[in-house]
């Protein structure tokens, strides 16, 4: 692999090393050619569902990637999982370049924990014999032990001991979520791999999932990749995000970097549209204006440019690459680990042409509102300036 190509994923500089690469990654999907389409000699269409990603994973990292619904996060999770095969790319692990079909002992390694809690569960099978089964089949520990290790995984999830007898039937969402993490946990991973494991859930029990995970990735020195549609569910839990558009990384930043100083158009959009509670907020606009469009029919140039207040004729005719921040050096002589995809990401950005998509991502800060002002929310009042910054 050229060092410009790892370099264009690359993670903050560590002394952790990296456990997983993915280099140009590339899943197509043909759509199914009707009898209509052959006689008509039209040719097949096929959808890139990931198109020339590269993605890094540090050692006890967690590693959120996140986009809206369809931009390819799933699909990239389980192509590095092997469940999905690659039409091209390579997925390296320990600096081995990990083959389509994978053994058990590679299997093992990387675990993955699904969306849908309810469907991934054999509904036939009791959440002991789950266990039990895979511990059974990677021949792990003698059959008299099985039974407590399982039983002590589930207590480590949060559930009773007396769960190990149930049916998944008999759970909540939550519950089957956490049955779920167990089922991942019992083979001890080294990578975890989570899709979206709280967006089926109710709001009430998200924050339960969210911090059990958080701390059995402290507890078990795991390193996590966290898919994600919403951002607002990965700032305290991931050290950092990718953000995913139409197939490709568009960019990628410490979380923190990332929320205070996002440089993609896109990621700015995404930030925008999380609801935010203090006090002297707006209420923000849609943060990312239009629909995504066909994967079918792929914009040129840049793919986020139909939808991009900032697009210019360089934008319509030239796709941009990854490029990292400038250099910042520091006392420790480090440098900044920042990436996007955008021509305007780290230099001068052009003046908006369009108006009605705004970039204002936080809203005024209560820290530098006047405490004698009992309303800053207030539109009445008369502050020209104000009224043409929130329109």
């Amino acid at each position: 692999m050229s060092e410009t190509v790892a370099d264009r994923g690359a993670g903050p500089a560590t002394d952790r090393g990296v456990l997983l690469e993915a280099d140009g990654l590339s899943v197509v999907f043909d759509r199914p050619h009707s009898l209509a389409d052959r006689l008509r000699g039209r040719p097949r269409s096929r959808l890139h569902a990931v198109d020339g990603a590269h993605l890094t994973l540090h050692r006890g990292e967690s590693l959120a990637l996140v986009g809206e619904s369809g931009s390819g996060k799933s699909t990239l999770a389980r192509a590095l999982m092997g469940l999905t095969p690659l039409d091209a790319g390579t997925v390296t692990m320990d600096g081995t370049v990990l083959p389509g079909h994978r053994s058990r002992s590679d299997a093992r390694r990387m675990q993955m924990v699904f969306q849908d809690p309810y469907s991934s569960l054999n509904p036939r099978l009791t959440v002991g014999a789950v266990l039990t089964e895979l511990l059974s089949v990677h021949g792990l520990g003698a059959r008299s032990e099985r039974e407590a290790t399982a039983r002590n995984l589930l207590t480590l999830v949060g559930l009773s001991p007396s769960a190990y007898d149930a049916y998944p039937r008999q759970f909540s969402g939550g519950q089957r979520q956490r049955v779920a993490i167990a089922r991942a946990l019992v083979l001890e991973p080294e990578l975890l791999v989570a899709d979206e494991p709280v967006s089926a859930l109710d709001v009430s029990v998200q924050a339960t999932i969210l911090n059990l995970l958080g701390g059995l990735v402290e507890s078990l020195d795991l390193t996590m990749l966290f898919v994600a549609h919403n951002l607002a569910v990965v700032r305290h839990l991931c050290d950092r995000v990718a953000v995913m558009y139409l197939g490709r990384i568009v960019e990628v930043a410490p979380t923190e970097q990332l929320f205070a100083d996002p440089r993609h158009p896109y990621t700015r959009g995404l930030l925008q549209a999380i609801p935010r509670l203090t006090p002297g907020s707006r209420v923000p606009v849609v943060g990312v204006q239009g629909d995504p469009p066909s994967p079918y029919a792929v914009p040129t140039g840049c793919r986020f440019h139909p939808r991009c207040p900032l697009a210019t004729e360089r934008c319509r005719v030239q796709d941009p690459e990854l490029t990292r921040a400038p250099s910042i050096t520091t006392e420790a002589n480090s440098r900044t680990d920042h990436v996007a995809a955008c021509h305007y990401a780290f230099g001068d950005e052009p003046a908006a042409h369009r108006p009605e998509v705004l970039l204002d991502l936080v809203g005024p800060d209560p820290a530098d509102t006047d405490p004698a002002d009992p309303d800053p929310t207030d539109d009445r009042r008369e502050s020209p300036e104000k009224e043409v910054s929130s329109t």
